[in-house]
């Protein structure tokens, strides 16, 4: 039988579609934070580096941390913690020591206070280590009644949360573009996975919740859904029914593919670069985890908050850093002219649910 062949180009970021984009705001302030005097200068040190660093630190001082982030200018890894003597913990390991007001566990309940109390369709919060706070935004459609009670659920909760208001509107789309298709919709392909030995690649669950087939942009069926987990997460897994090329790559839309060789946890400060059928390839900085949004379908929680932009069709696409990934586009505000937020399902996750690695 002949074999048919999707192009790397295809097969590494195909799509347009169906994309959930949503508003969110990150503000950068001191939060009432100060930063202690190292007795030697921090290491400067890779996001990968940085990254393994920062979990060793939170095991080892596991109450005594308050998140972290790292610093691209400088290339340092700045921890948050307590008091002086988990500040000196993190400057001897060759990081960077910041004392803050609010422990990863405030935080963690001022969250909780928000889902209990304030899960509105339209709005979004995720905890940012820079301003020690969780960044609360509102978008357009939440009326002035509704406004109001997010207001006093956040000043309830004193300095450990800030309220925004975002011009945009958090909605699902759906767009043409060079695409992996279904019946109602089309979306970017995110990653090329293996699992058991056989292939098989992972996109936004939006997309699998509505779509169960697949099909290249010639027509050909090429895959069948195999889970698919939205709202709650955002990711689907979709077993390849067809004999096509499965590059680990991605489309870099210049006549190149980036390779991927792995998959790794995001990292606040982190640079990274996204790639989708809509607007091709945009670059950006991770300025959030464990973001919640409150789609009109229901509540996601655990992704990453970027400032990269994204417009429709480009939901499922990649997010990575070099050879490693990082997320699957779900959602965001605003457009690749102006700018706007967008958030992504970490890989990490998917491939823990589904049991399947990169490759």
């Amino acid at each position: 039988m002949k074999h048919r062949r999707i192009s790397r180009r295809r097969a590494a970021v195909a799509g347009a579609g169906v994309a959930a984009l949503i508003a969110a705001g990150v503000t950068l302030q001191n939060a009432n934070a100060s930063e202690t005097t190292a007795a030697e200068a921090p290491h400067t040190l890779s996001v990968a580096a940085a990254g393994k660093l920062a979990s060793t630190l939170g095991k080892d001082l596991g109450t005594d941390t308050a998140g972290a982030y790292y610093d691209a200018k400088t290339k340092n890894l700045v921890v948050n913690v307590l008091d002086e003597t988990a500040a000196k913990t993190v400057q001897a390991a060759g990081a960077k020591a910041r004392i803050v007001q609010n422990s990863l566990a405030e935080l963690a309940g001022a969250g909780n206070t928000l889902k209990k109390d304030a899960t509105i369709p339209g709005t979004s919060w995720a905890t940012d280590p820079r301003t020690d706070k969780v960044v609360v935004t509102a978008d357009k459609t939440v009326s002035q009644a509704e406004w109001a009670k997010l207001t006093k659920v956040v000043d309830g909760l004193g300095g450990k949360a800030e309220l925004k208001r975002s011009k945009g509107e958090f909605k699902p789309f759906v767009a043409g573009g060079d695409a992996i298709t279904g019946s109602g919709g089309r979306c970017s392909l995110g990653f090329n996975v293996v699992k058991g030995g056989q292939p098989y690649f992972i996109t936004a669950g939006h997309c699998t919740a509505s779509i169960s087939s697949w099909s290249d942009s010639s027509g050909n069926v090429i895959g069948q859904n195999e889970q698919s987990d939205f709202p709650g997460h955002d990711f689907g897994l979709v077993k390849y029914t067809a004999n096509v090329d499965h590059p680990s790559a991605v489309d870099l839309y210049n006549g190149s593919t980036q390779q991927i060789t792995k998959a790794a946890d995001a990292t606040v400060g982190e640079k990274v670069t996204r790639s989708g059928s809509t607007t091709h390839v945009h670059s950006g900085t991770v300025t959030g985890l464990n973001a919640t949004v409150n789609y009109s379908e229901g509540t996601v929680s655990g992704l990453i908050q970027t400032d990269v932009c994204a417009e429709p069709g480009d939901s499922g696409g990649s997010l990575f850093d070099g050879d490693t990934a990082v997320g699957l586009t779900s959602g965001g505000s605003g457009d690749c002219t102006s700018g706007g937020q967008t958030f992504f399902q970490p890989v990490t996750a998917a491939l823990s649910a589904f049991g399947a690695q990169i490759g």
